[in-house]
């Protein structure tokens, strides 16, 4: 993708408020751990990859749901400010808008745990007037995270399908209601740890333990007709399908600050990449690249690059 193309991007998923504790190591089971700072980021997985699109050079539609309190108002000017449009976005009375509590660590892996509030009450109707007008207004590929509520993701599938819009999935979390639907998305992309519980999930073969990732990846994309795409951190990516298995290395990163949003990252650069009409490896390439650059710099979305940053990477320049 070039500077002057433009890809349009809905992403349907979730708006959080990050609290970020950087600490000398992470906690265990009970444990309590004392960082010098909490600083607040904007976050959500929908909205971290709706920033990641629209910074790469998509035009983005973001829908989801804020509560009606501070840091829903805050949260949704902070999406405006980075170029992506809100119209989508519902404001839900007397509910909070949804958080997540990260602590990071000094080799920058971290631990997350998320409240939904209002995440949790995304409107399955809206989304599906929501995808229908983006299909109106020429969308070329609708992103969908599944931190909401399951009917409001599945409905995001649905009406992607429906209206003939390529559709990425992120399977994180995995929700038992996508498994029933796993092969009506386009293109699925799951962590390591997220495509082994959609493959037990999916049974394909009961001996999963033994299995790699290449070879869960291949049985789910042949079984249910999806491009699997799996995010492998420092080791890049694997894109599998009907052609077979690609390896995609990750960028080169001397020092590894925060990988929170990494994954947004990849998945929002990847939709905007398809949406403008780049080849499947080329945007997993474009994705990876993006991703590398996002982890030198604390926050989900204090390191997303540009699209002159990413075109310089994927080209080594």
């Amino acid at each position: 993708m070039t500077d002057a193309d433009t890809g349009k991007v809905l992403v349907v998923g979730a708006v959080n408020v990050d609290l970020v504790v950087g600490a000398d190591r992470l906690p265990g089971p009970g444990e309590t751990v004392v960082g010098p700072d909490v600083a607040r980021h904007g976050g959500g997985k929908g909205a971290n990859a709706a920033v990641a699109a629209a910074r790469s050079g998509a035009a983005v539609r973001y829908c989801g749901a804020v509560g009606d309190d501070e840091m829903g108002a805050g949260a949704l000017a902070e999406l405006a400010d980075e170029g992506v449009d809100i119209t989508e976005v519902t404001r839900v009375a007397g509910v909070a808008t949804g958080a997540a509590l990260i602590v990071v660590d000094p080799s920058g892996e971290n631990q997350i745990a998320v409240g939904s509030g209002a995440n949790a009450r995304v409107d399955p109707e809206r989304v599906r007037a929501a995808v229908g007008r983006a299909a109106d207004w020429g969308v070329g590929c609708v992103l969908v995270s599944t931190e909401i509520a399951p009917d409001a993701a599945i409905a995001a599938v649905k009406a992607a399908a429906e209206q003939g819009v390529p559709c990425v999935v992120n399977p994180a979390p995995v929700l038992d209601e996508l498994v029933g639907v796993i092969s009506v998305p386009d293109i699925l992309t799951p962590n390591a740890s997220e495509l082994r519980d959609l493959y037990v999930r999916t049974s394909v073969v009961a001996d999963h333990d033994r299995m790699t990732e290449t070879e869960m990846a291949v049985a789910l994309a042949k079984h249910f007709e999806v491009t699997v795409i799996v995010t492998l951190g420092a080791d890049g990516l694997l894109v599998v399908d009907r052609a077979g298995a690609t390896a995609v290395p990750a960028g080169r990163v001397e020092t590894v600050v925060d990988t929170t949003g990494a994954g947004d990252t990849f998945n929002g650069v990847l939709a905007a990449s398809l949406a403008a009409g780049d080849d499947l490896v080329t945007a997993a390439r474009r994705g990876a690249a993006a991703a590398s650059l996002s982890v030198v710099h604390v926050g989900a979305r204090t390191g997303m690059p540009t699209a002159p940053a990413i075109q310089r990477a994927v080209s080594g320049t």
